[in-house]
């Protein structure tokens, strides 16, 4: 079958471009559309730089001509960002840390999820892949890395870094590691209020000898309150990874963890979403699947939100006892667990590199002084 631009055209004024209410035509969002026989190469710009959007604009496109025009015709879309400047007024701006590569927080709408857990696993996971890794425990209020990488009694050592006293990572497992536990005693409750928690991770993040490193991995405390502002607001976060288990009160929670990230006074890019405790199989019955806490919620979700579904993690005792026995159970070699953190943790990977390939650096959050960020219905 031989394509008509006018068709193409005509199928394209039912979509909007992302952001924006008018079609994609009418705009001006589209630039070009080049037809020959079943082939179809169609030019866009669009001014949401958002991976979400990129891929959202693509998929539309296809299935729009596929619906009205002819659904087998072979297209090709090549989507440019141009992201508007915009200027603030008393602009608070954060600065990159020399030396880091990528900076992954990795977060969830609540408590209990094991966000902690899959924290640490992609951490040592990246590290037997060959990447140098640091994790900051953000979680100021229920730091627990120390406990996980078994450096319960370490101490951060002071170094001299250009004529600057810095704090040296405790290092276990190939995975530089920075938390307040370290600070406190193993008895003692951090009652801070928000300044104080947020002066302190800024002493964590920029007073600290990180060194070189391929990935900065931020274990984010639950919600979506000041601690998530105070460290988006410090640092340019290159992804998010939010943790989340098939439960509905858990996914509830998981999508406003998305919203936050994907919120226009944020914008960082969502790598995608890990569904912990997805399953269980008993090892005397290891063909069986039992669903605890809901089956396939996240996968679910990642398809509503328009954002990747990372990978799925069963919920198995050792995951448990390897965590409090400060051994991450990704180092369990040659077994089921050792594969499912490397897969996840490749997709996580890959999530970056396209990121990177695809959208301009992030830079740290703007948040004006008069403003700040406000609560807002993410559709």
């Amino acid at each position: 079958m031989k394509l008509n631009k006018q068709d193409i055209l005509k199928a394209l004024q039912t979509i909007t471009v992302p952001g924006e209410g008018e079609n994609m035509v009418d705009s001006g969002a589209i630039t070009n559309v080049v037809t020959f026989a079943d082939e179809v190469i169609v030019d866009i710009t669009i001014t949401n730089p958002a991976l979400q959007a990129r891929k959202k604009t693509e998929v539309e496109i296809l299935q729009t001509i596929h619906k009205l025009v002819y659904d087998k015709a072979k297209i090709k879309v090549n989507i440019k960002v141009d992201a508007p400047q915009k200027s603030a007024p008393n602009v608070i701006k954060g600065k990159t840390i020399p030396g880091i590569q990528n900076i992954v927080a990795v977060a969830s709408g609540k408590g209990g999820v094991g966000k902690s857990t899959v924290t640490a696993n992609l951490a040592v996971t990246l590290a037997k892949m060959g990447f140098k890794v640091g994790v900051l425990d953000a979680d100021i209020y229920g730091p627990s890395m120390p406990i996980m990488f078994d450096v319960e009694t370490e101490k951060p050592l002071s170094v001299t870094v250009d004529g600057k006293s810095k704090m040296k990572p405790v290092e276990n497992y190939g995975v530089k590691i920075l938390s307040i536990g370290f600070f406190t005693k193993p008895d003692q409750a951090v009652v801070w209020r928000g300044p104080m928690a947020a002066k302190a991770l800024n002493q964590m993040i920029f007073d600290a000898a990180w060194g070189e490193l391929d990935f900065l991995l931020l274990d984010l405390p639950p919600g979506t309150g000041d601690i998530h502002l105070s460290i988006m607001q410090s640092l340019p976060i290159t992804g998010a990874v939010v943790v989340s288990t098939p439960q509905n009160v858990a996914l509830a929670d998981a999508k406003k963890g998305v919203a936050m990230f994907q919120q226009d006074s944020i914008n960082v890019p969502v790598l995608g979403i890990i569904e912990n405790m997805a399953y269980f199989t008993p090892a005397e019955l290891p063909d069986n699947k039992y669903y605890i806490f809901g089956k396939q919620g996240a996968k679910h979700l990642a398809e509503d939100l328009q954002v990747p579904l990372l990978g799925e993690l069963p919920l198995v005792q050792s995951i448990r006892e390897a965590g409090d026995v400060g051994r991450p159970a990704a180092m369990q070699t040659n077994t089921p667990l050792e594969q499912a953190f490397q897969d996840i943790t490749k997709n996580v990977v890959q999530q970056v590199v396209d990121r990177n390939d695809n959208l301009p650096a992030t830079e740290a959050i703007k948040i004006t002084t008069m403003a700040g960020c406000s609560a807002v219905n993410k559709k």
